[in-house]
């Protein structure tokens, strides 16, 4: 069999078993675990895996998500977690933006008691959490308000952000990957999004693992664009090296 032939029918059997190892793909294909390897090298490289502890996985596609409700509870210890570190590179006196999100919302709830903090927000859950908190100034974006994610987007929400210069943004994501970078399936939010990037000096991708190799329609970000990814230790099963090949400071929590 020709390597584009195997690639093709390992793509082909990962899609009826979703994961695999080296040692398994080799027996069922009748090749040495050396040339499996080179073949998962090609398809790693080609988007269409991506690398777990010990073997491989489809490479995920996002769609879509559910509403506010349902994914507040997904990951939650892990999410509170990535909210307490992303408070600790938080210091008082900075001008932070916090993107709407079920993570970023445990950074509002981690850095209530920091002083002189100016927080931007397109999340009315945010600017709730923090409305008592009397060191911390905070301004909402303003924009069409998403009833099932607390967000507020669209034109005035982008040409808010348009005017604004911050120490550090915190952006949540739907996908996140090593070589498309920060992605999503909704056009309508990407643009919010950007403005966010582009208004920091240094951009926080906050996600839980579940969110790492995966990729979606519309690009945010490139990784260049990245500075740090604060995700869970479960992502240490991932790839995460390729991450820091690109110069991007990964903590796992």
């Amino acid at each position: 069999m020709l390597p584009l032939e195997r690639q093709q029918s390992i793509l082909q059997y990962l899609k009826e078993h979703n994961v695999a190892t080296v040692s398994t793909l080799a027996t069922h294909f009748q090749v040495h675990e050396a040339t499996i390897r080179r073949d998962l090298i090609s398809l790693v490289k080609e988007g269409h895996l991506k690398r777990t502890h010990g073997g491989v996985m489809m490479e995920d596609e996002v769609h879509s998500e559910p509403s506010f409700q349902e994914r507040e509870p997904v990951q939650l210890e892990e999410k509170i977690k990535i909210g307490k570190r992303a408070a600790e590179m938080i210091q008082d006196g900075e001008n932070i933006i916090l993107d709407s999100g079920t993570t970023t919302v445990h950074i509002a709830k981690s850095i209530f008691n920091k002083k002189n903090l100016t927080v931007i927000t397109n999340d009315i859950n945010i600017a709730a959490i923090l409305r008592s908190a009397r060191s911390i100034k905070v301004i909402v974006t303003g924009g069409i308000l998403f009833p099932d994610s607390y967000m507020l987007n669209g034109m005035i929400t982008d040409e808010v952000l348009q005017t604004l210069h911050v120490h550090k943004a915190f952006i949540g994501t739907p996908a996140l990957h090593h070589q498309k970078g920060l992605t999503h399936f909704d056009e309508a939010l990407v643009s919010a999004k950007r403005g966010m990037i582009r208004a920091a000096k240094h951009v926080f991708v906050v996600a839980d693992h579940t969110k790492i190799g995966s990729i979606s329609l519309h690009t945010v970000a490139s990784p260049k664009q990245i500075h740090d990814i604060i995700t869970g230790k479960e992502a240490e099963q991932l790839d995460m090296r390729a991450w820091e090949e690109t110069g991007v400071q990964v903590h796992l929590v």
